[in-house]
């Protein structure tokens, strides 16, 4: 089965691909674990990936493109695969159906995981971390025994730059423009499936496990 995993920040993605992995028995496959990956191998794209990251500037399409294809051609993508960070781009989109065109290969389902724009601003500005031991909670979901304590060592808790509610509700405005034309592109294929996120994590679950039946 071959699968496509999409969502804003803070929607849950990574809990439900572990899920997926876990019961469909295929890999999780992220962009930068492909490039980190090819990185230690020494491969020749993973030098010249290398050569971009390094001088910070963003791979190219045509190198991002070609690990992909390298990677899904490892011996545990013979079941399948649950991709999450590419494509990100309607070309980069049209460059996998024809990889898995190649390869005889088509995608099952794209997985969109939905949730309000306000609730993941409450979600992403809830993190806090610990200075002394970098432990990381939640002021709503995972809260401390006492208010900016570290349960583990009683160090300080912290929230990072990044996660105010200013730079996050940016962060997010970004990814919806970036996001819809990809969603649009993957609707008119009969791909999409939209699953409302909001709900407790089994019930998320449950709910792509109702698209997923042939491998209930």
């Amino acid at each position: 089965m071959n699968l496509l995993l999409m969502g804003l920040p803070g929607a849950g993605k990574g809990t439900q691909a572990e899920r997926i992995t876990q019961k469909y028995d295929i890999p999780h496959i992220s962009t930068g674990d492909m490039f980190r990956s090819a990185i230690k191998e020494g491969t020749r794209l993973g030098k010249k990936a290398k050569e971009y990251m390094d001088s910070g500037n963003l791979v190219p399409d045509e190198v991002t493109i070609a690990i992909v294809h390298e990677r899904l051609r490892k011996d545990d993508c013979k079941k399948g695969f649950l991709l999450d960070g590419f494509p990100r781009t309607v070309a980069q989109a049209e460059a996998l159906e024809q990889i898995l065109v190649e390869t005889g290969r088509t995608i099952n389902f794209v997985l969109n995981i939905e949730v309000s724009l306000e609730e993941l601003i409450a979600r992403l500005t809830g993190r806090r971390i610990c200075r002394n031991c970098t432990s990381t909670y939640h002021v709503i979901f995972n809260p401390t025994n006492v208010e900016g304590v570290c349960n583990k060592c009683g160090g300080e808790l912290y929230q990072r730059d990044d996660d105010n509610e200013e730079t996050v509700r940016t962060r997010l405005e970004v990814n919806v423009n970036q996001q819809q034309p990809l969603l649009g592109f993957y609707k008119e294929k009969g791909y999409l499936r939209n699953i409302e996120g909001s709900r407790p994590i089994d019930l998320v679950f449950n709910e792509i496990e109702d698209i997923l039946p042939i491998h209930r």
